[in-house]
């Protein structure tokens, strides 16, 4: 199957996306913490005042025969009625969570009111701008609520082939600790991806990709429309959008609904720069050397998503990677970002890599090994060092062309906070070689 086959892309319609459930359950980091057979040519470019579109696809499952096999055709259709049951609650979780965003907050700033209300008067008075500041921080929630609503607006049409709608009664219902921390994680992935704040963490994670791309697919000997890239984990689509910027032919992969929501409103829904602002650091009562700082706009897209070249080929895919990548020698090239570690046995990962790359391919990491589900009770989760991961990477057949143990990076980090976590990354090119089979 051909990329154009898996998920061709116009860049101007809309978004839609179908998750496979397995997809669904998965952590988020939270810092710190083709093939050349014929196939039919890609659609026009729509006119340009068309959105941009992201395609999706899901692994399929193998046709049952109709005779003879009515008790198992009977069980499938339980399962997948099962399926679609918790894919349906899911989405509805991560929805909740998002309009729960409010609440949560302004309880944590009435709870530091309460506390200091409680203190003797006489130092309170020490203190004249601290409930002033908590009501700016109230209005910073407020706005930032407001942002979230608007992602979430048009959430129940994003998916390919259903409309989960709304649930029964539009209640609000209390979030998990879990889920809010994942979403004022993703808060903070618009400034590492689609402001000029986060242009430094950009150029120290994406660039390195990006270069070795252009090393390796240079536009003087190659089609860059006709080099496949593929991102998995992508977040909110920054590096898979530079890549088609360049003329590849490129898509990008995500499992969490957090990131998928947050991605379609950037890139369907702002086609001005600078337009939208958030407060992502309010959540930091710890650390700040000014009060100011913890109210700091961040201000987004620093460039225009719908700038990208006419004919340009980008998509989104929304699933596991392991389940979705599963058709061999398909692309010439994956750039792995502070991806790998969120597997739960990262020789899975390099399995799917090996198959799907064409031979003569080469995969682009660069990232930490801050393992997602090393902590979490009840899964499976392996935890290689990057000697060992380099081991089996080579025993699969990869040859190494580029290797950089020392890359200093940062995620998502609050360049004005007092306390700030670094990484230093790996990063490697690997290829498979032109006689693999």
């Amino acid at each position: 199957m051909s990329v154009a086959a898996a998920c061709a892309l116009s860049q101007q319609e809309q978004l839609q996306l179908q998750p496979p459930v397995k997809a669904m359950r998965r952590g988020s980091r939270q810092s710190p913490e083709g093939g050349e057979e014929e196939e039919e040519p890609p659609p026009e470019p729509p006119a340009w005042d068309r959105e941009m579109t992201f395609c999706t696809e899901r692994r399929r499952r193998e046709p049952q025969p109709q005779a003879r096999r009515e008790p198992a055709a009977a069980a499938g259709t339980a399962g997948e009625e099962e399926e679609e049951r918790l894919e349906r609650e899911h989405f509805r979780r991560i929805i909740n969570a998002f309009r729960y965003y409010g609440t949560n907050m302004h309880e944590k700033v009435n709870r530091t009111e309460r506390h200091f209300r409680s203190l003797p008067v006489n130092q309170q008075k020490l203190l004249p701008q601290f409930l002033v500041h908590l009501e700016k921080i109230r209005k910073c929630i407020d706005h930032n609520q407001g942002i979230l609503q608007t992602i979430v607006n048009d959430c129940t049409h994003m998916f390919e082939n259903k409309e989960y709608g709304d649930d029964e009664n539009g209640k609000i219902s209390p979030a998990s600790t879990f889920d809010m921390d994942k979403l004022k994680s993703t808060l903070k992935q618009f400034v590492r991806d689609w402001s000029e704040t986060g242009k430094s963490e950009r150029d120290s994670c994406y660039q390195p990709i990006i270069n070795e791309i252009v090393k390796n697919f240079p536009k003087e000997r190659r089609d860059l429309s006709k080099v496949n890239v593929l991102v998995p984990g992508a977040g909110l689509g920054r590096l898979a959008w530079e890549i088609a910027m360049l003329g590849y032919t490129c898509q990008g992969n995500e499992w969490s609904l957090f990131m998928l929501f947050s991605s379609n409103f950037v890139l369907n829904r702002c086609c001005e720069t600078n337009s939208y602002k958030l407060y992502p650091w309010i959540h930091q009562f710890s650390n700040n050397k000014r009060s100011a700082d913890q109210i700091q706009p961040v201000y987004f897209p620093d460039v225009d998503p719908h700038s990208l070249p006419p004919g340009a080929n980008f998509s989104m895919t929304a699933g596991d990677f392991q389940e979705i990548y599963c058709e061999s020698n398909i692309w010439d090239c994956i750039a792995t970002c502070f991806f790998i570690d969120t597997a739960h046995n990262v020789i899975d990962y390099i399995d799917t890599i090996w198959k799907i790359l064409k031979p003569g391919g080469i995969w682009i990491n660069l990232g930490p090994l801050l393992y997602h589900f090393e902590n979490l009770a009840n899964e499976l989760s392996i935890e290689l060092s990057y000697e060992d991961i380099k081991n089996v990477i080579l025993q699969y057949g990869f040859h190494i062309e580029m290797e950089n143990e020392s890359i200093l990076t940062t995620y998502t980090v609050n360049e004005l906070s007092m306390m700030k976590y670094y990484y230093e990354c790996v990063m490697f090119v690997v290829r498979k070689p032109e006689s693999s089979i």
